[in-house]
């Protein structure tokens, strides 16, 4: 056999034994007569030592060894002389007795270590050199553990693993499909699913009950940290619910997961309708790790001799909790800041609540003491506070403000990575309207229902129609996110015509769907969880692509294989494609 053991797993209680080791040559360290070699594998490292007394045959195989060699070694297990508490296999070694090079290898083009050499880029090239280290092959064995977790928790609901088909028919709505080209039927295109919707749908009608899949999913979108072109959810749907029956089982499903590797346990998750959520935090998606919520100025800002506040549509301020002691250059950094373009604010106004009682204002002659007194009551502000405040049209004001709100979180050190605090947003707008295209778009997907409350205003008011919706938000980032779906055939064409559907596009797009609502549909719902940006979440980790094995970088390109890639010629032909190259010039 390769090995008897692995080498994280001989301890004190070995010593004496004769073990078999195989693994990957971590250093090579020879101190006067004696050479240390760190062998490594998935499970730890162990210590090979050999002096100067061993056969000249085994000293000549170790003066040839290498960074990354994959070795075959015979030893006994010895007491270390001079332990290391800090590796688990630290109080022994291995008198080496043979060895036997299996593979060498190349000196590697960065160092395999927790704390590496290699740049990002240089990683994703080698990310099977990557893989070998610790820390990141630890995010892998989180996702492959969640992922277990996960399926026994939804099969001890009785929830049915389903797997649904890759190669779909392409839907106008939502992000941009790939596309992929039949061979067998010319001019005709499959595409990859964005998620596996209608099918979920399909199997509630089939009588399923409840199902899930972690699943791959695909989209042609910009790249950030967060996003890749292709993803993983955990996608479920249930028969006979209602949105409260959804939001506790995967509430439960959170709080089995936080505290089986968090060690975390909550209480009942805040439920906060959208409106509320961009009120207070100018996001659908708030981060309530800390308050900071907006306080509403207009009425008490107005009036004064201030023109930029008077011709303001809305006035907010935030309460920063003593950052009073601001200096200048902090404050006139902030006020960069907000006038980035990524932001788009045209200045900010700082009120600071001093010891004494008194306030110090950026616009100080424009307001008097007690002008700043009742904002800073207004806004629960105590002496040490400092108030921030932006003005301008009330959607893209409160959409700046948000972005100053997480500014002075991370300044402030109030967005702690093991601190959480989950909630559900609900109600979401079910239409928004597109100036672009002069017509709504779904701001979920079009099976969507409404509340009932609203169905009324589908005719009348389209626009203030809030949706059966709902996501989970944690750190700030959707979690997930999922809606009550409509099984009336009737009210989802209904839809369709609102979203600007002709009855034969919604028949060439969904008419599988309308059709099998004429068979007896129960009323369903579901809920997709994102599962690489969960599982990150539990890492500590701001990129999804730490937990990916094999990750695409922010243009979409795997620069390990070189992919995407053209093809041959005759690969085109067989598909019925031809492919202009633009030559520069």
């Amino acid at each position: 056999m390769y090995r008897t053991h692995t080498c994280g797993e001989l301890r004190i209680e070995n010593i004496g034994n004769e073990v078999t080791l195989g693994g990957w040559v971590q250093r090579v360290r020879k101190l006067g007569g004696m050479t240390f070699i760190d062998l490594r594998d998935r499970y730890g490292i162990t210590q090979l030592v050999i002096d100067d007394k061993a056969s000249a045959e085994l000293q000549a195989e170790v003066s040839k060894l290498g960074r990354e060699f994959v070795l075959q070694v015979k030893g006994i297990v010895l007491e270390r002389q001079s332990k290391n508490a800090k590796m688990p296999t630290g109080e022994v070694e291995i008198d080496l007795k043979e060895i036997a090079v299996l593979s060498p290898s190349e000196v590697p083009p960065f160092t395999i270590q927790e704390e590496t050499d290699g740049g990002d880029e240089l990683r994703m090239k080698y990310r099977y050199l990557d893989l070998r280290r610790d820390v990141v092959r630890e995010n892998l064995v989180l996702r492959s553990k969640m992922a277990i977790a996960v399926r026994n928790y939804l099969d001890s609901l009785e929830f049915i693993e389903t797997e649904t088909p890759v190669l779909i028919k392409s839907t106008p709505e939502g992000a941009r499909d790939f596309v992929v080209p039949s061979r067998m039927n010319p001019g005709e295109f499959y595409a990859l699913p964005q998620s596996p919707q209608v099918f979920k749908q399909l199997l509630m009608i089939a009588g399923f009950d409840r199902y899930y899949q972690i699943v791959k999913c695909f989209r042609d979108e910009d790249l950030r940290a967060d996003r890749q072109p292709e993803f993983t959810q955990i996608d479920c749907e249930m028969a006979f619910v209602e949105q409260d029956d959804i939001l506790e089982t995967f509430e439960g499903m959170a709080k089995h997961l936080f505290k089986l590797f968090k060690s975390v346990e909550f209480g009942d998750f805040p439920r906060i309708p959208y409106s509320e959520a961009m009120e207070k935090y100018g996001s659908d998606k708030p981060d309530i790790r800390f308050e900071m919520i907006f306080n509403d100025l207009t009425k008490q800002a107005k009036g004064k001799e201030f023109v930029v506040f008077n011709s303001a549509e809305y006035i907010a301020g935030i309460c920063a909790k003593g950052a009073a002691s601001y200096s200048r250059k902090q404050l006139d950094a902030l006020t960069k800041y907000v006038q980035r373009p990524q932001v788009g604010a045209k200045g900010l106004v700082y009120v600071k609540c001093n010891e004494d009682g008194t306030f110090k204002s950026s616009i100080d002659k424009f307001y008097t003491q007690e002008d700043l007194k009742i904002w800073a009551e207004s806004c629960g502000a105590k002496p040490g506070d400092l108030l921030l405040i932006l003005s301008g049209v009330k959607e893209k004001t409160q959409v700046q403000l948000c972005e100053l709100r997480l500014e002075m979180g991370r300044q402030l050190g109030l967005m702690k990575k093991d601190t959480f605090s989950p909630l559900w947003v609900v109600d979401f707008p079910l239409l928004e309207w597109d100036e672009e295209s002069k017509r709504f778009h779904a701001m979920h997907h079009p099976f969507t229902a409404p509340k009932p409350e609203d169905i009324e205003m589908l005719e009348t008011e389209p626009g203030k129609v809030r949706a059966n919706a709902y996501d989970l938000v944690i750190h700030g980032v959707e979690i997930g996110g999922g809606s009550v779906r409509i099984f009336n055939s009737e009210l989802q064409a209904k839809m369709f015509g609102l979203l600007g559907f002709t009855e034969e596009q919604a028949k060439a797009q969904f008419g599988f769907l309308m059709n099998a609502f004429k068979y007896g549909a129960p009323p369903h719902a579901g809920i997709a969880l994102g599962f690489d940006r969960l599982v990150s979440m539990f890492a500590g980790l701001d990129s999804i692509r730490d937990v990916i094995a094999f990750p695409k970088n922010n243009s979409g390109r795997d620069v390990m294989i070189e992919s995407p890639s053209a093809i041959a010629n005759e690969q085109l032909n067989e598909l019925s494609l031809k492919v202009e190259v633009k030559t520069k010039e």
